[in-house]
């Protein structure tokens, strides 16, 4: 058994010990690290997912120098000796990898420009934050960016069965064996992160007798509380309040309760949870069902009032009568129609007879003359118009309560016609 942390003994070699990843491992990726013409990459991805496996194997497979720094620690001076000794050294072909990259500022990023673009060095970045956010463009655009999704519990458990068995680097001479339910358990609770599952792994073998036989009940002793992945502000804050808001708009108050509890759970404000919620209920929901804003804005006022975790039963309820709620997003769209008319057509002048008539001054510019009040006319509908120039912004959809609405502007629309053709 070598030394360090099992997880880093245990890393792919090449490409082909690479378990996980299968729709990268499947695309053209393999073919152009062994052609040796990948070029520098952004590998984007949550905590054990690879990334730094992923870096390793290329070094090996494409046999070129590997120079490891982590932004964190890292600084322009050393970057600047890395750089003038890649430089020195073309012929060694250098692969600069850099951990959390994210982390560097623009004049670090700026830095590496010269360098990727002369390929003087491969870089590969590594990172699991969106690399929109924290890489700058003119290097984001030199680096194929490459998404790396959490590992399956089935390739967490293939890579714990690889430690277990292998003499050499991993705990094969342990003669140590885990029951199948006790594998799925560490993959279940590692969330995908192949790192934590090996700590976990290695924390139960050396603690157990050789040639034990562990149990599911006798691993659970070593998992503590599992902890979501859940960033306030970072990916997966915005991912996850993405997934809620679809999840609601999509009629799914299954899937819409689940990521309340991964919000909750993960940490999140209530308030901004609520505060999405009064977004949805004007947005997706509008006219169908108008007590969803009454709703939305009694579970913001539950929020502010109670706050955690009585309030989670206000977002709780709420959430799943939004989900069950009609869809219309008519006044959204009406909106919208109107704010790009004003942008291409500009403001159109109130007309005459709408403008404030209060003061002398209007009075003698005859503002308001000609107005038509609308309650001296049928079901208060004169016929007159309300814009110089008429248009139509708002389609109603016959959905839930809307479509009562809808029945009734046609109705209005019906008889604001017979007005005006009494008047001709």
């Amino acid at each position: 058994m070598g030394s360090g942390p099992l997880a880093v003994r245990m890393r792919p070699r090449n490409l082909d010990e690479i378990v996980g990843q299968d729709a990268l491992i499947r695309s053209p990726f393999i073919d152009l690290v062994r052609n040796q013409s990948l070029g520098s990459l952004i590998l984007y991805g949550p905590p054990g997912s690879g990334k730094t496996s992923i870096a390793e194997a290329i070094a090996n497979e494409e046999k070129r120098r590997f120079m490891k720094v982590n932004a964190v620690l890292s600084n322009v001076t050393e970057l600047r000796e890395i750089l003038r000794s890649a430089q020195r050294n073309p012929s060694s072909r250098t692969i600069l990898f850099i951990d959390e990259i994210h982390r560097f500022n623009k004049s670090q990023q700026d830095l590496l420009l010269p360098d990727v673009e002369a390929g003087t060095i491969q870089l590969i970045g590594a990172t699991t934050h969106n690399p929109g956010f924290y890489v700058i463009n003119p290097l984001l655009s030199r680096c194929r960016l490459i998404e790396l999704e959490p590992l399956s519990n089935e390739a967490i458990i293939i890579i714990l069965k690889n430690a277990l068995e292998d003499k050499e680097r991993g705990l094969g001479t342990m003669n140590c064996t885990l029951d199948a339910d006790a594998l799925t358990l560490i993959a279940e609770q590692c969330n995908g992160d192949s790192r934590k599952a090996l700590n976990v792994l290695e924390s139960i073998v050396l603690n157990t007798p050789l040639g034990t036989s562990v149990t599911v009940e006798e691993a659970g002793k070593f998992l503590f509380k599992q902890q979501l992945v859940y960033d306030a502000d970072e990916d997966e804050h915005y991912n996850t309040i993405s997934a809620y808001i679809k999840s609601i708009r999509g009629c799914d108050p299954d899937a819409a309760i689940y990521w309340l509890a991964v919000m909750l759970e993960g940490g999140e404000d209530p308030r901004f949870i609520a505060r999405r919620l009064l977004i949805i209920a004007s947005e997706d929901i509008g006219l169908a069902d108008s007590r969803a804003i009454l709703v939305a804005n009694a579970c913001f006022d539950a929020c502010e009032r109670l706050g955690m975790p009585e309030c989670r039963l206000s977002l709780a309820h709420t959430t799943v009568f939004c989900a069950l709620a009609p869809k219309s997003n008519s006044t959204y769209l009406a909106l919208e129609a109107a704010t790009a008319y004003i942008k291409k057509h500009g403001k159109e002048a109130v007309p005459i007879w709408l403008r404030d008539a209060h003061g002398a001054a209007a009075k003698k510019l005859q503002h308001g003359k000609y107005y038509q009040y609308s309650h001296n006319f049928e079901r208060n509908i004169s016929g007159q118009e309300y814009m110089l120039t008429p248009k139509k912004f708002y389609e109603p959809k016959a959905i839930g309560a809307e479509k009562v609405l809808a029945e009734r502007l046609r109705e209005w629309q019906d008889l604001k016609e017979n007005q005006i053709q009494k008047k001709y």
